[in-house]
């Protein structure tokens, strides 16, 4: 794709450069396949009591830490990453997906791979973090990719928006500190909302419906925070 962010001429869906303008990072889509692929595992074909032992184990759960980590497995290790890359329904994971194609593509092309990867990781244990705080010592099972999308929405907020942006291009964009993105009325506002709706939905607002109870809205705000205060560790531009 082309690295000028001057050149958006579109003809039949298609940019200046002749790429498709949804076309996604190779890294992207692998992250949509690997979800995907598990999912289909754990829904499709595996037994019930394989699938609930299977979600068990790699699920994060506060009540965990209640018990030494001497007399257990390695499950308090590896499961506040791991539950990022299940999901408990087709709604969950094409939800799920469609956002981290939107807010992940941007991400992934200005950091790169392993940088993402190393973002995808911490986000994630920064979501299960809170979320284990709220619900300290709750047989809660903590499973999807939210924690780490919002950590990628917050991440876009201190580059991708901006009067004329595009996320197309947002990666070309330069980095605001906190409180320049703050400062900007586009981020005010997506943030605001987004943060208005995980506080109705904590407070018990129905937002979507019988599903509301059972949105992670804490794991949410952990990663959003983290991705939104902490991006510039992940930046390679200045």
């Amino acid at each position: 794709m082309t690295n000028d962010p001057r050149d958006e001429s579109d003809t039949e869906g298609r940019g200046g450069s002749g790429e498709p303008v949804f076309n996604m990072p190779t890294g992207i889509l692998a992250s949509l396949v690997l979800m995907v692929g598990i999912y289909i595992l754990q829904a499709y074909l595996l037994s019930p009591v394989a699938e609930q032992s299977f979600v068990i184990t790699f699920a994060f759960s506060p009540i965990r830490y209640l018990y030494p980590l001497s007399e257990q497995g390695w499950e308090w290790l590896w499961t506040p990453v791991t539950y990022s890359l299940l999901h408990g329904s087709v709604e969950h994971i094409a939800f799920n997906s469609l956002w981290l194609a939107a807010f992940g593509t941007p991400v992934f092309r200005r950091i790169g791979a392993t940088r993402f990867v190393l973002l995808w990781i911490l986000s994630a244990a920064a979501g299960a973090g809170l979320h284990a705080v709220i619900n300290w010592g709750q047989p809660t099972l903590l499973i999807g990719a939210s924690a780490v999308v919002s950590a990628l929405m917050g991440s876009a907020c201190r580059f991708a928006f901006g009067p004329g942006s595009r996320l197309r291009f947002g990666h070309l964009r330069p980095r605001l500190g906190v409180i320049e993105a703050l400062g900007d009325p586009t981020v005010r506002v997506f943030a605001g909302v987004w943060f208005l709706g995980n506080v109705l939905i904590a407070v018990g607002l129905p937002l979507l419906g019988d599903v509301s109870g059972s949105i992670a809205w804490d794991a949410h705000i952990g990663g959003f925070l983290f991705g939104f205060l902490l991006f510039g560790l992940f930046d390679p531009q200045r």
